[in-house]
């Protein structure tokens, strides 16, 4: 505080006690120069001495106040410039912000104003180019199963099949190519809705163990014919918690769908569902190929898809987009997904708020 006190009253962090000491200086300087004059020599007529004398006190405090204030004028317009500088567009510009006082702080005003207007045009441009990048993957992912059945459509159209087994395979193709583009408009659908916050919760108590009890035996059979066991370890008493049933669902299928797509065959694919300290947390793990760094931090991107070298031919192309799903359903309820990976075991979870049994 005191410290406080003496800055201001010294000026270095007030710009109105130095504009005061400024004054108070350049009339000191003033004074003492206009004594200087000798008044007491009679060859100096007073006519003349008494002018001399002001004009000394004027001069004397004009070069007194100049060197006083000549630091704060710099600092101003050096300021100015800045300014100018900034609003040209360069926004990695700062001005110098090393003054105490009122000056200081504009600076620091300045400086902030323009990282503020710097994160929001490159936020604006991250949203542009992933307008782009959406478009750009919608367009190829679209235009790959319709190029295909397509084709299949034309090869049946002119009757360019050998026998009715080639006709079968050629109708059984192009329903495939039909399912996987409306499972792509589906998810691309369901994301938009998702990330856009246009899709509200529809929130029941469920007990959990019975969600991920349905999921088994779905997947199941699924599995087995992928040469895949999968195994499923729950609590033995129920686990409730408030959730969206149907989405939580998804997520759910969206995070088992790809581990027992990228799942090393013959292999295994364990659930746990678990309560921690009033919360249910489930992960699903597998076994696969390594993946770099670089994989690792795209994983959650929309459209992001692995190496075909590590899928298995039995399941279909993905759209890209099941991670990213899955990620905004848990995030919609207030929940976040855990991925590690370490030498090929891959580990993905979220946890949601449990409720307490009988509540």
């Amino acid at each position: 505080m005191k410290n406080n006190v003496l800055a201001r009253i010294s000026g270095r962090s007030s710009i109105r006690a130095r504009m005061i000491w400024a004054f108070v200086g350049g009339n000191l300087a003033g004074l003492a120069a206009s004594f200087a004059v000798p008044l007491e020599y009679k060859r100096i007529p007073l006519q003349i001495a008494a002018p001399l004398s002001v004009l000394v006190y004027v001069t004397a405090f004009l070069l007194a106040f100049y060197f006083l204030t000549r630091r704060f004028v710099r600092d101003l317009r050096k300021l100015g410039e800045g300014l100018a500088v900034i609003a040209n567009g360069n926004l990695h510009y700062r001005v110098d912000s090393a003054r105490q006082d009122e000056l200081g702080k504009v600076a620091e005003n300045v400086n902030g104003m323009a990282a503020k207007l710097q994160r929001l045009i490159e936020k604006e441009r991250e949203i542009e180019k992933s307008k782009m990048e959406l478009i750009t993957g919608v367009s190829h992912d679209l235009r790959t199963p319709l190029t295909s059945l397509i084709g299949y459509l034309d090869l049946l159209k002119e009757r360019d099949y050998r026998d009715d087994s080639e006709y079968d395979r050629f109708v059984g193709n192009a329903w495939n190519k039909a399912s996987q583009l409306k499972k792509l408009i589906d998810d691309l659908f369901e994301y938009t809705r998702l990330t856009t916050q246009e899709d509200s919760l529809r929130l029941q108590t469920v007990d959990f163990r019975e969600l991920i009890h349905q999921i088994r035996v779905e997947y199941e059979p699924i599995a087995e014919e992928n040469g895949i066991r999968l195994e499923a370890s729950v609590e033995a008493q129920p686990l409730f918690v408030s959730m969206d049933p149907a989405k939580i669902r998804r997520a759910v299928d969206n995070l088992l769908a790809n581990a027992l797509k990228f799942s090393v065959k013959p292999g295994t694919v364990r659930m746990r569902l678990a309560a921690d300290r009033g919360r249910a947390r489930i992960t699903v793990e597998n076994e696969g190929r390594p993946i770099t760094k670089e994989q690792e931090s795209k994983l959650f991107e929309r459209f992001y898809k692995a190496d075909d070298a590590r899928t298995s031919s039995v399941f279909p192309s993905g759209s890209g987009l099941g991670l990213s799903i899955a990620r905004s359903i848990v995030e919609l309820h207030g929940g976040a997904i855990r991925f590690t990976h370490e030498s090929g075991r891959y580990v993905f979870g979220f946890e949601l708020p449990a409720e307490e049994a009988g509540s």
